[in-house]
Protein backbone atom coordinates (compact mmCIF):
# COMPACT_ATOMS: atom_id res chain seq x y z
CA UNK A 1 0.00 0.00 0.00
CA UNK A 2 1.00 3.67 -0.91
CA UNK A 3 1.82 5.88 2.17
CA UNK A 4 -1.25 8.27 2.24
CA UNK A 5 -0.50 12.19 1.91
CA UNK A 6 -2.05 15.09 2.76
CA UNK A 7 -2.70 17.99 0.53
CA UNK A 8 -4.88 21.20 -0.62
CA UNK A 9 -7.38 21.14 -3.30
CA UNK A 10 -9.81 22.55 -5.18
CA UNK A 11 -13.53 21.50 -6.25
CA UNK A 12 -13.32 21.24 -10.08
CA UNK A 13 -17.00 20.13 -10.38
CA UNK A 14 -20.16 19.51 -8.73
CA UNK A 15 -23.30 17.67 -10.17
CA UNK A 16 -26.73 17.24 -7.96
CA UNK A 17 -27.77 13.94 -9.01
CA UNK A 18 -31.38 14.49 -6.95
CA UNK A 19 -33.09 12.77 -3.52
CA UNK A 20 -29.78 14.54 -1.64
CA UNK A 21 -27.41 12.44 -4.05
CA UNK A 22 -24.31 14.88 -5.37
CA UNK A 23 -21.05 14.35 -7.13
CA UNK A 24 -18.10 16.37 -6.59
CA UNK A 25 -14.98 16.12 -8.38
CA UNK A 26 -11.64 17.57 -6.74
CA UNK A 27 -8.28 18.41 -8.84
CA UNK A 28 -5.49 19.10 -9.33
CA UNK A 29 -4.80 16.02 -6.49
CA UNK A 30 -1.47 14.53 -7.13
CA UNK A 31 -2.30 11.05 -5.57
CA UNK A 32 -5.36 10.62 -8.38
CA UNK A 33 -2.91 7.97 -9.76
CA UNK A 34 -2.50 6.06 -6.88
CA UNK A 35 -5.95 5.51 -5.62
CA UNK A 36 -7.40 2.12 -6.41
CA UNK A 37 -10.97 0.75 -6.02
CA UNK A 38 -12.46 0.26 -2.72
CA UNK A 39 -9.85 2.96 -1.20
CA UNK A 40 -10.90 5.91 0.01
CA UNK A 41 -10.13 9.93 1.22
CA UNK A 42 -10.31 11.64 4.04
CA UNK A 43 -11.55 15.05 3.48
CA UNK A 44 -11.08 18.24 6.12
CA UNK A 45 -13.83 20.45 5.91
CA UNK A 46 -13.61 24.36 5.40
CA UNK A 47 -14.20 26.24 8.41
CA UNK A 48 -14.31 25.49 11.80
CA UNK A 49 -17.90 23.66 12.21
CA UNK A 50 -17.22 20.06 11.84
CA UNK A 51 -13.96 19.04 13.94
CA UNK A 52 -13.37 14.93 12.25
CA UNK A 53 -12.43 14.87 8.67
CA UNK A 54 -15.26 12.69 6.42
CA UNK A 55 -14.20 9.60 4.91
CA UNK A 56 -15.67 8.82 0.82
CA UNK A 57 -15.25 6.15 -1.41
CA UNK A 58 -13.48 7.05 -4.40
CA UNK A 59 -15.87 6.86 -7.03
CA UNK A 60 -13.17 7.33 -10.23
CA UNK A 61 -9.59 9.12 -10.38
CA UNK A 62 -8.11 10.03 -13.63
CA UNK A 63 -4.19 10.09 -13.28
CA UNK A 64 -4.50 12.43 -16.91
CA UNK A 65 -6.49 15.04 -15.28
CA UNK A 66 -4.72 14.78 -11.58
CA UNK A 67 -8.50 14.64 -10.27
CA UNK A 68 -10.89 12.24 -8.32
CA UNK A 69 -14.53 12.27 -7.46
CA UNK A 70 -16.53 11.12 -4.95
CA UNK A 71 -20.12 10.30 -4.96
CA UNK A 72 -22.59 10.97 -1.55
CA UNK A 73 -25.86 11.42 0.13
CA UNK A 74 -26.86 14.04 2.30
CA UNK A 75 -27.44 12.36 5.68
CA UNK A 76 -26.01 14.67 8.79
CA UNK A 77 -24.18 18.16 8.99
CA UNK A 78 -20.46 16.93 7.14
CA UNK A 79 -22.68 16.12 4.34
CA UNK A 80 -24.60 19.34 4.33
CA UNK A 81 -21.50 21.16 4.40
CA UNK A 82 -20.37 19.40 1.53
CA UNK A 83 -23.40 20.03 -0.93
CA UNK A 84 -22.71 23.30 -0.24
CA UNK A 85 -18.90 23.46 -1.75
CA UNK A 86 -19.19 25.38 -5.02
CA UNK A 87 -16.35 25.19 -7.98
CA UNK A 88 -13.74 26.88 -6.61
CA UNK A 89 -13.98 25.85 -3.04
CA UNK A 90 -11.26 24.47 -0.88
CA UNK A 91 -10.62 21.65 0.86
CA UNK A 92 -7.83 19.34 2.41
CA UNK A 93 -7.67 15.61 1.21
CA UNK A 94 -5.57 12.84 3.32
CA UNK A 95 -5.16 9.25 0.82
CA UNK A 96 -5.35 7.30 -0.47
CA UNK A 97 -6.50 5.32 2.44
CA UNK A 98 -7.54 1.90 3.49
CA UNK A 99 -7.17 -2.05 1.57
CA UNK A 100 -8.34 -1.79 -1.91
CA UNK A 101 -10.72 -4.57 -3.79
CA UNK A 102 -8.24 -7.43 -5.54
CA UNK A 103 -9.29 -7.99 -9.07
CA UNK A 104 -10.83 -11.01 -10.13
CA UNK A 105 -9.55 -13.71 -12.67
CA UNK A 106 -10.06 -13.24 -16.13
CA UNK A 107 -12.53 -16.26 -16.26
CA UNK A 108 -14.59 -15.35 -13.37
CA UNK A 109 -17.91 -13.43 -13.66
CA UNK A 110 -17.83 -10.38 -11.28
CA UNK A 111 -21.58 -9.40 -9.06
CA UNK A 112 -21.57 -6.21 -8.06
CA UNK A 113 -23.69 -5.65 -5.24
CA UNK A 114 -24.51 -1.83 -4.55
CA UNK A 115 -26.71 -0.98 -2.13
CA UNK A 116 -27.67 2.92 -2.06
CA UNK A 117 -24.40 5.23 -1.61
CA UNK A 118 -22.41 1.98 -1.07
CA UNK A 119 -22.29 2.07 -5.48
CA UNK A 120 -19.30 4.78 -5.26
CA UNK A 121 -16.66 1.78 -4.91
CA UNK A 122 -18.10 -0.47 -7.44
CA UNK A 123 -18.53 1.96 -10.33
CA UNK A 124 -14.84 2.42 -10.00
CA UNK A 125 -13.95 -1.13 -9.99
CA UNK A 126 -15.70 -1.36 -12.97
CA UNK A 127 -14.62 1.56 -14.55
CA UNK A 128 -10.46 -0.19 -13.30
CA UNK A 129 -11.83 -3.88 -14.79
CA UNK A 130 -12.96 -2.91 -18.61
CA UNK A 131 -9.64 -0.42 -18.45
CA UNK A 132 -7.70 -3.50 -17.92
CA UNK A 133 -9.65 -5.35 -20.49
CA UNK A 134 -12.35 -7.46 -18.59
CA UNK A 135 -15.11 -7.62 -20.91
CA UNK A 136 -18.20 -5.64 -19.70
CA UNK A 137 -20.82 -8.31 -20.03
CA UNK A 138 -18.44 -10.25 -17.39
CA UNK A 139 -19.60 -7.89 -14.79
CA UNK A 140 -23.24 -8.10 -13.60
CA UNK A 141 -24.30 -4.55 -11.33
CA UNK A 142 -27.21 -5.35 -9.45
CA UNK A 143 -27.84 -1.82 -7.88
CA UNK A 144 -30.50 -1.92 -5.18
CA UNK A 145 -32.24 0.55 -2.99
CA UNK A 146 -35.97 1.91 -1.99
CA UNK A 147 -36.88 3.49 -4.82
CA UNK A 148 -35.91 4.77 -8.43
CA UNK A 149 -34.53 7.85 -7.12
CA UNK A 150 -32.33 5.75 -5.17
CA UNK A 151 -30.64 4.12 -8.30
CA UNK A 152 -28.43 7.16 -9.03
CA UNK A 153 -25.78 7.26 -11.92
CA UNK A 154 -27.68 4.29 -13.93
CA UNK A 155 -27.18 5.59 -16.96
CA UNK A 156 -23.35 6.20 -16.57
CA UNK A 157 -23.37 2.83 -15.11
CA UNK A 158 -25.32 1.50 -18.37
CA UNK A 159 -22.80 3.10 -20.83
CA UNK A 160 -19.89 0.73 -19.40
CA UNK A 161 -21.84 -1.98 -20.94
CA UNK A 162 -22.25 -3.96 -17.89
CA UNK A 163 -25.46 -5.91 -17.17
CA UNK A 164 -27.13 -3.59 -14.81
CA UNK A 165 -29.71 -4.84 -12.60
CA UNK A 166 -31.39 -2.31 -10.69
CA UNK A 167 -33.70 -3.80 -8.03
CA UNK A 168 -35.83 -1.55 -5.68
CA UNK A 169 -38.03 -1.93 -2.53
CA UNK A 170 -40.87 -0.57 -3.69
CA UNK A 171 -40.68 -2.01 -6.92
CA UNK A 172 -40.89 1.70 -9.33
CA UNK A 173 -37.32 1.05 -11.23
CA UNK A 174 -36.30 -3.15 -12.19
CA UNK A 175 -36.92 -5.58 -10.39
CA UNK A 176 -39.01 -5.56 -7.10
CA UNK A 177 -38.01 -6.87 -3.71
CA UNK A 178 -34.59 -6.49 -1.59
CA UNK A 179 -30.91 -6.91 -4.22
CA UNK A 180 -29.98 -9.54 -2.46
CA UNK A 181 -33.04 -11.82 -3.35
CA UNK A 182 -32.05 -11.19 -6.79
CA UNK A 183 -28.45 -12.02 -6.22
CA UNK A 184 -28.93 -15.30 -4.68
CA UNK A 185 -31.60 -16.30 -7.65
CA UNK A 186 -28.63 -15.58 -9.88
CA UNK A 187 -26.27 -17.61 -8.13
CA UNK A 188 -28.78 -20.24 -8.00
CA UNK A 189 -29.46 -20.30 -12.03
CA UNK A 190 -25.69 -19.84 -12.06
CA UNK A 191 -24.11 -22.19 -9.65
CA UNK A 192 -22.04 -24.03 -12.72
CA UNK A 193 -19.67 -20.45 -13.28
CA UNK A 194 -16.73 -19.35 -11.97
CA UNK A 195 -18.46 -16.50 -10.10
CA UNK A 196 -16.96 -13.99 -7.76
CA UNK A 197 -19.05 -11.18 -5.56
CA UNK A 198 -17.84 -7.52 -4.48
CA UNK A 199 -20.36 -5.52 -2.64
CA UNK A 200 -20.54 -2.39 -0.73
CA UNK A 201 -23.67 -0.67 0.95
CA UNK A 202 -25.69 -1.24 4.46
CA UNK A 203 -24.50 -3.20 6.87
CA UNK A 204 -27.77 -5.81 6.84
CA UNK A 205 -27.42 -5.89 3.09
CA UNK A 206 -23.31 -6.93 3.31
CA UNK A 207 -24.70 -9.42 6.35
CA UNK A 208 -26.51 -11.67 3.95
CA UNK A 209 -24.71 -10.83 0.78
CA UNK A 210 -21.38 -12.21 3.21
CA UNK A 211 -23.59 -15.08 3.69
CA UNK A 212 -25.20 -15.91 0.55
CA UNK A 213 -20.84 -15.88 -0.27
CA UNK A 214 -20.45 -18.66 2.19
CA UNK A 215 -23.58 -20.83 1.39
CA UNK A 216 -23.05 -21.05 -2.47
CA UNK A 217 -19.17 -21.13 -2.15
CA UNK A 218 -18.65 -17.76 -3.92
CA UNK A 219 -15.27 -15.92 -2.97
CA UNK A 220 -15.50 -12.68 -3.18
CA UNK A 221 -15.44 -9.17 -1.20
CA UNK A 222 -17.41 -6.68 1.19
CA UNK A 223 -16.33 -2.88 1.63
CA UNK A 224 -17.37 -1.94 4.63
CA UNK A 225 -19.09 1.61 5.40
CA UNK A 226 -18.63 2.97 9.21
CA UNK A 227 -17.71 5.70 11.08
CA UNK A 228 -14.07 6.58 10.58
CA UNK A 229 -12.70 9.58 12.46
CA UNK A 230 -8.68 9.36 12.19
CA UNK A 231 -8.52 7.17 9.50
CA UNK A 232 -5.03 5.75 10.05
CA UNK A 233 -6.04 3.07 12.30
CA UNK A 234 -5.22 5.22 15.76
CA UNK A 235 -8.36 6.31 17.17
CA UNK A 236 -9.83 3.12 17.32
CA UNK A 237 -13.47 4.49 16.78
CA UNK A 238 -13.79 2.16 13.34
CA UNK A 239 -13.55 -1.57 14.85
CA UNK A 240 -14.66 -4.32 14.06
CA UNK A 241 -15.24 -8.03 14.73
CA UNK A 242 -13.64 -10.76 13.00
CA UNK A 243 -15.17 -14.07 12.37
CA UNK A 244 -12.13 -15.93 13.59
CA UNK A 245 -11.69 -14.03 16.62
CA UNK A 246 -10.44 -10.70 17.78
CA UNK A 247 -10.76 -7.20 15.65
CA UNK A 248 -9.84 -5.21 12.84
CA UNK A 249 -10.06 -1.67 11.97
CA UNK A 250 -12.23 -0.61 9.25
CA UNK A 251 -10.11 2.42 7.94
CA UNK A 252 -6.56 1.10 7.67
CA UNK A 253 -7.29 -3.64 7.99
CA UNK A 254 -10.58 -2.85 5.34
CA UNK A 255 -12.41 -1.50 4.63
CA UNK A 256 -12.28 -4.23 2.20
CA UNK A 257 -12.41 -7.27 3.45
CA UNK A 258 -12.72 -11.05 2.89
CA UNK A 259 -16.45 -12.76 2.65
CA UNK A 260 -16.22 -14.70 5.48
CA UNK A 261 -13.89 -12.39 7.30
CA UNK A 262 -15.94 -10.20 9.74
CA UNK A 263 -18.55 -11.16 11.88
CA UNK A 264 -21.36 -9.11 10.91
Amino acid sequence: MTKPTCEDTFVIKKRNLRNAYYSLIFGPYSRASDCKPGQFVHIRLPGGDVFFRRAFSVAHASAINKQIEIIFKVLGRGTTIMAGLRPGDQVNLLGPLGVPFRMPKKNETTLMVAGGIGMPPLLFLAYEMIRRGFTPKQIVFFYGGGSSPDIVERSRIKKLGVNFRAVTEDGSLGDPGLVTQQVEKYLIAESTNKLRIFACGPEGMLKVTNELGLKYGVPGQISLEAPIPCGIGVCLGCVVELSRGGYARVCCDGPVFDIGEVAL
